[in-house]
């Protein structure tokens, strides 16, 4: 695994969501990030931690923007979620203006990132999804520029202190000795 690369695999939704949840309360604004995989690899539920890192209000219903193409999110850091599953190349994308919400300061999650034309995303944060089994996915974050690195640098950096805090946990029940 190369410096601008991360792979790790969660066993559980709970632990898809907590990594998005993590890598949210990294962001700043104006990050683009590229979502990959199959149908049920864990996109959206991996959204709703970032949702919640980006504190959008709990009151937000965060949800696949499937059929609505596009979801706006207020919070800490607006955010922006695009689903081109169903979205034709050429003049069908262009009518997105995609552009428009990359330079607006927001967050901007893209599931099918695969199928976006080029409209000029040089630097992004792809996040490539991977089912394993049913509670288990694979996540690998590949940095294209700096800001990115950095944030493939911290989520190195968060996995390997959860999972010494993993390895120091109690096995049993905690006792008070006085």
């Amino acid at each position: 695994m190369t410096a601008n690369a991360f792979q790790i695999t969660t066993g559980s939704q709970e632990a898809t969501r907590a990594l998005g949840r993590t890598l949210g309360g990294l962001l700043a604004g104006g990050e683009v990030l590229g979502l990959t995989g199959d149908l049920g690899s864990g996109k959206t539920c991996f959204v709703h931690g970032l949702a919640e890192g980006l504190e959008v209000g709990r009151n937000s219903w965060v949800r696949s923007p499937t059929f609505t193409l596009i979801n706006e999110y207020e919070g800490r850091v607006p955010l922006v979620h695009v689903d081109l599953f169903r979205v034709a190349q050429g003049a069908e994308m262009e009518d997105l203006h995609l552009e428009e919400y990359f330079a607006s300061g927001s967050v901007c999650v893209i599931e099918w990132f695969e199928r976006l034309d080029a409209v000029g995303v040089d630097e992004f944060l792809a996040v490539a999804f991977r089912y394993v089994d049913e509670d288990r996915r694979e996540l690998r974050f590949a940095a294209r520029g700096r800001r990115y690195e950095e944030l493939v640098a911290a989520l190195r950096r968060d996995d390997g202190a959860a999972r010494d805090r993993a390895a120091n946990a109690p096995v049993g029940p905690e006792r008070n000795e006085a």
